[in-house]
């Protein structure tokens, strides 16, 4: 099973670790996309502090990412399920789970990034500030850049099983499952049952939970049938809605009355 994550919009701070080694990150295949989104990031940002700010879309109160940014090959790194927080991520609370499933946790999760294309939670990077949907000077929108080095290295790290894409839609266009890929694809929405509406924090949460969930389980659907399975067997209420063609992913809503 592989899991395909958002990122979270803050992050930890990177601490005193070592700093970025780009040749130990996972999927070695994005390595040269990744080193030219990080020199046009880190020259940006030492450049300009104030175009840099508007070409990442932060506020006067978020000046600080600029500088951080700017010195992300020499900052500390931490393991990715470290620097990512935010609602999910609490939610999915991977510090508190048992070996086995962190084991699980570092095979099957995949964290999406504008910076980094697609990143295990094992891997380590400094913290950092650079969404999908930024447009670099050079480079253009960064979910139009990643489709071509995602759309060669993905279909390998997506193996033969079940593809869970919990990400938000800025996230889905660096990458959209293709062919005999997306048959065994599920997407995810949360619903609020009572309203049958999505509720972004309540959303998110849910999702966290979800893997976490599935992790400590041990959970191994083979397909999204599989997951529906496995999903109502933990306690979720969930519809499912087969794709209509071929090449299309599994539509899935898990309904919950509490949001929280």
């Amino acid at each position: 099973m592989l899991v395909l994550l958002p990122p979270s919009e803050g992050k930890a701070a990177s601490g005193r670790g070592a700093p970025l080694r780009p040749e130990s990150l996972s999927l070695p295949g994005l390595a040269a996309s990744r080193e030219t989104v990080l020199g046009e990031l880190v020259e940006l940002c030492a450049a300009d502090e104030d175009k840099a700010r508007e070409v990442l879309g932060l506020s006067e109160g978020l000046r600080g990412e600029v500088a951080k940014n700017a010195a992300l090959r020499t900052a500390g790194a931490r393991s990715a399920g470290e620097i990512y927080t935010g609602v999910l991520y609490d939610a999915l609370d991977l510090a508190t789970l048992d070996a086995a499933a962190k084991r699980r946790a570092a095979a099957s999760l995949l964290v999406f990034s504008g910076l980094w294309g697609a990143v295990r939670v094992t891997d380590r990077i400094p913290s950092y500030r650079c969404s999908m949907g930024v447009r670099l000077p050079g480079l253009g929108a960064l979910g139009g850049f990643w489709r071509a080095p995602m759309a060669e290295v993905l279909p390998e790290a997506a193996g033969s099983g079940l593809v869970l894409d919990l990400r938000s839609a800025a996230y889905a266009t660096a990458w959209r499952p293709k062919g005999e890929v997306a048959g065994r694809t599920a997407t995810v929405r949360v619903l609020h049952a009572p309203t049958r509406k999505v509720v972004s924090h309540f959303n998110k949460a849910t999702k966290g939970r979800i893997v976490r969930s599935l992790l400590r389980a041990g959970a191994a659907p083979k397909n999204p049938a599989g997951l529906v399975e496995a999903l109502r067997d933990l306690g979720y209420e969930v519809e499912a809605t087969a794709p209509a063609r071929a090449g299309a992913a599994w539509a899935l809503d898990v309904l919950v009355d509490e949001v929280h």
